[in-house]
Order: C-alpha cells, then structure tokens, then sequence
C-alpha cells in the first residue's frame, strides 16, 4: 500500500521550484503586471490566471508540438489547449487552407454557405454515425443550442447532468450532489440567471439506479454526457454502463447528448465510434478546426424529423439557436483540412500508440517509488489521479485534487521544458508528438518521484539548479 505523501517535503519542493521558476520566467512576469493596466486578472480570458508561479507564461511561437516564451525557453506542449489544438500547433494543412481562404478573398464571416461546410458536415457524418450537422464557434453553444432544440421537441421542462461533468460554460451544467446525493449549484458558479437546481437533475457517473431515479417520472428532456468523464480527471465508465445508460433514455423518452469535445480523444469518431454508441445527438468543437474557433453538433434522423415539425419555433432569426459567426468560411475551411489531412485515421493510431507508451512508463515509476496515485487513459489522453484507485465517480475524483502537490507537479515540469493542461493534469498526444517527446516527460516525472519519495537523486545537482 502507498505510503501518503511527506507535506513538509511537498513545501520544500514547492518553495525552490517557485524561486527557479521567477528566476527564469522574468519577463513573463514583467509583462503579466504591465498586462494590469487593461486586462482583467491581467489575462486576456480569466482562466489564463491559473498558471502555477504566479503568473502565465508569455509565448511567443507555437508550432506542432513545442511553444517558446519570451524568456527564451522552449517547451514540449502536453496540455495543447486543453484539447483545442489536439492537431498540434498550426498544422500545414489548417494554415495553407486558412491562408487561402482569407488570402484569395474568400472573406471570414460572410453570413453564406461555402462548399466547406457540407465536406465538413460529411465526414462528421461518417466519424459519428449522425446524418445532419450545424456548426457554432465552440462547444459550449453547440451544448446549448442542442439542449434548447431538446427541450423544444419533447416539451419537457428538465435537462440532466453527472455531477462535476465539464460541458463548457452552459448553465443548467453547473450543478453537483451533495454528500447525500441531492443537487446544489457547483461551488464558484459565477452570477447564474437562475439556480441550475431548477432546471437541472444531477447524479453520479457509473451510478445506473442514480440516473434511473432523475429520469424516472418522464420530465428530463436530455441527458448531457461525456461517455468518460474528463475535466475532472479521467472517469471511465464501467462495463455495460453505457449501454445501459441508451437503454434507459430510450425507455423515458430521454434524448442523448454524447459531449465528445474532450473524448475525441478515443479515435477520429471519439467515443461514439470507438465503443459503437448510438446517441441522438453529438456535440463536439476546440479540436476540429486546428486550433481556429469552431463548435458542432450532430443530429439524429429522427430528432431532425422532430425539428421540422415545430410549428412556432423560430430557428431562422432570434430563438436562442444560432450565431453570426457560427459555420463562417473561415472556421470550415480550417476544420475540413483538420479533418481530412491532420486528425486522420492514421494520425489517432499513431496518437494512441504514444500515449499507451506514455501511460506504461509514468504506470511503471507510480509503481516503483509507491506514489500514492494512479493514471488513467482516454486513447491519446491521460490524466494523472492524485489517488491510488482509480475514480468511478465526478465526486471521488474531485476529492483526490491536491493544491499544493498539483502546483509542484505542474512547476517542476515546466521548469524541465514540459507543460500539461494547467486546469487538472492531463497529458494529451498530438500527432507531431514523438517518442523522445514522450521519453523528456517521463523523465522529469520520474525526476520528482524520486525526489518526493525521498530516494538519492542520481542527477540531484542538475534537479536543483
């Protein structure tokens, strides 16, 4: 059994790697103060304020899988935008097709269809198994607009949740149990119009009487789920879970939302293709596009038959459902050279293939220094637990997060070159990553085992410096 964690060695650790991060991050730290002066938290988005070290760092080039700052330091990327730019960093066929589009005077926002659109809405219609697709500018609205379309066919006044699910920034999504299983708002939800208790049931993930009791009485209009949960770290489901779950939604009239934003991860059709799951609807987006701003979602036949036969919804002007910018020339042009060039068939093989070499070795040095954690994989994602099993549930996962030991791990990789996700800790795979890539990472995770499991470092001076 794994021995908890030294606390005053985790402070010790901390302290040097926050002064060894100042002393090599200074103009970062220069520009995130002159930053004060007009951007809120000093960061463009307020989410940029996450960073360990007390501030982010400045980049100033991002090409496939490596980002430079303006320090002068380089960095093998992991976290790639949190899935958004899963392709890598500005993959030649997403430029050479966005270029093109701007450059020819193909326009960016043009309110018109362009031939790209339908290629794109093809092949997610091949990677899902969905006949008909709209576009937005994230998955957030793709969430959202799916959630009113449900709500608008079924007549029913409630959506559902599993507590602590990631479903970006949509508000009936922001609701969690309690410890005797009842809903409340999730801690930190900013300013919502209404409490998302009163249009939102929540249960736990992998918890089928749970579900079964909140879809029971026939009033949730759709279930909005990841098939693995993933921003709280990797939660996978159990066996038959998921079959289950369609099962269940089929017999309450509950339509099913698959979230594949994050769970593309699985293979070119995430989850959906990989595991042979039949949603009503799919809503995916970051990763499509190559890293430019994109959103979608996928209907079924049937729920598109269910569309066209509301009488006083208004789907063309101001009902809640569309944007502007959403399906722009732009946007398409990039996602369907994304889609037929970069996030191939052959390119998740190969992701995949690197990240079940990647989950073996960090498996392997958990093991021999008796870390009390674990890791879990999502095809070319992992995400290290800080918890010896792995979680079956959003609730247990968000119980093993550890503040301190997650801002050391996250420093002492970035001051070795490596950046993951800085929102939990994920490694995703792209495909200009390698395996010395992969080799770098392990390495200095395996460094700070050493360290934290208080074994004679054999490169202590090179670590300490």
């Amino acid at each position: 059994m794994a021995e908890p964690l030294d606390r005053a060695r985790i402070t010790e650790l901390l302290t040097r790697e926050r002064e060894r991060f100042d002393r090599t991050h200074a103009t970062s730290r220069e520009l995130h103060e002159q930053a004060h002066r007009s951007l809120l938290n000093g960061v463009p988005m307020t989410w940029m304020a996450k960073w360990p070290g007390g501030h982010p760092v400045y980049a100033t080039s991002a090409h496939g899988a490596t980002i430079t700052d303006v320090d002068g330091n380089a960095y093998i990327d992991f976290a790639l935008g949190d899935t958004g730019a899963m392709a890598g960093h500005s993959p030649r066929a997403m430029v050479d097709a966005a270029t093109k589009q701007l450059r020819d005077d193909g326009g960016a926002t043009i309110m018109l269809p362009t031939v790209d659109a339908a290629a794109v809405g093809d092949e997610l219609a091949h990677r899902f198994g969905l006949p008909l697709w709209s576009f937005s500018l994230s998955a957030t609205d793709a969430n959202r607009w799916a959630l009113r379309l449900t709500r608008a066919i079924t007549g029913r006044r409630y959506v559902a949740v599993f507590s602590h699910s990631y479903h970006g920034t949509v508000d009936e999504s922001f609701v969690t149990t309690d410890e005797h299983g009842n809903a409340r708002t999730r801690r930190g939800n900013v300013g919502p119009a209404v409490d998302p208790t009163t249009t939102t049931r929540v249960c736990e993930f992998n918890d089928l009487d749970a579900l079964e009791r909140i879809l029971a009485d026939g009033q949730v209009a759709a279930l909005l789920m990841e098939p693995a949960m993933t921003n709280i770290g990797i939660v996978l489901p159990e066996p038959g879970y998921l079959e289950a779950v369609r099962e269940l939604c089929t017999r309450t009239g509950t339509l099913l939302i698959n979230d594949e934003t994050h769970t593309l991860s699985a293979g070119p059709g995430g989850c959906t293709a990989a595991w042979g799951l039949t949603p009503d609807l799919v809503t995916i987006g970051k990763s499509i596009a190559g890293g430019v701003p994109i959103g979608a979602y996928g209907i079924s036949a049937d729920v598109a038959r269910r569309i066209e036969e509301l009488r006083e919804a208004d789907l063309v002007d101001v009902g809640g459902v569309g944007g502007t910018l959403a399906g722009n020339p732009l946007s398409v042009a990039a996602a369907r050279a994304t889609l037929e060039h970069v996030l191939t068939d052959d390119a998740f093989a190969q992701m995949i293939a690197l990240c079940d070499r990647f989950t073996a070795e960090i498996d392997g040095v958990i093991a021999k220094h008796g870390l009390p954690w674990c890791i879990v994989q999502l095809g070319a994602r992992a995400e290290l637990m800080f918890t010896a099993e792995k979680p079956r549930t959003g609730n247990v996962a968000a119980l093993a997060h550890d503040d301190d030991v997650e801002e050391l791990l996250h420093l002492y990789l970035l001051n070795r070159g490596v950046i993951i996700t800085p929102f939990h800790n994920m490694s995703l795979m792209s495909p200009a990553t390698t395996a010395d890539d992969v080799a770098v990472h392990v390495r200095a995770f395996a460094e700070l085992a050493v360290e934290l499991s208080g074994a004679a470092s054999p490169n202590a001076s090179a670590i300490s410096s």
